[in-house]
């Protein structure tokens, strides 16, 4: 029995769609608007053979540095060896979604902005650093009042 060595070979399952997510693609979907600039997630939709990446871009994110009527070119980093080598794709938009990688940071510019601007009414000083987590507070357990206890499972048991 031969082996292929196809263009799609070892896709079986990063290509497929999700449980109950088969069927029609959502409007949503066509309807998503891309800029220059939008930082982007390629992942692949088994259902549109048209306009899909090769697999190894399957889930990387990148910069869309194009727009046209049904596609988006997208910049990528692809690791070749000891380097990394920036590529440029053009996906169809049923391939994409915007990335959510950085939604937390601007919320964060957000924020501290906010932080900053209540600190200068008050005419104060902040730090807005993010702090690693402190160490728990110490406490004694007393033996006294808290008797330890030894579990044990239950003996199996017949009755019928």
């Amino acid at each position: 029995m031969g082996h292929s060595a196809g263009l799609r070979k070892g896709t079986r399952y990063a290509f497929s769609r999700d449980y109950k997510k088969t069927g029609y693609i959502p409007l949503s979907t066509y309807l998503k608007q891309y800029k220059v600039g939008d930082i982007v997630d390629v992942v692949c939709n088994g259902a549109v053979q048209k306009g899909m990446p090769f697999k190894v871009y399957h889930g990387k994110t990148g910069v869309v540095y194009n727009v046209t009527k049904s596609a988006v070119g997208v910049i990528l980093y692809k690791q070749v060896r000891n380097r990394y080598i920036e590529k440029r794709i053009n996906v169809r938009i049923e391939h994409v979604r915007h990335s959510r990688s950085r939604d937390e940071f601007i919320s964060r510019v957000k924020s501290n902005a906010e932080k900053k601007r209540q600190a200068k009414e008050k005419g104060e000083h902040m730090h807005l650093k993010r702090q690693p987590a402190a160490q728990r507070e110490q406490r004694v357990v007393d033996a006294k009042s808290n008797k330890p206890e030894t579990i044990t499972p239950i003996p199996y048991d017949t009755h019928i």
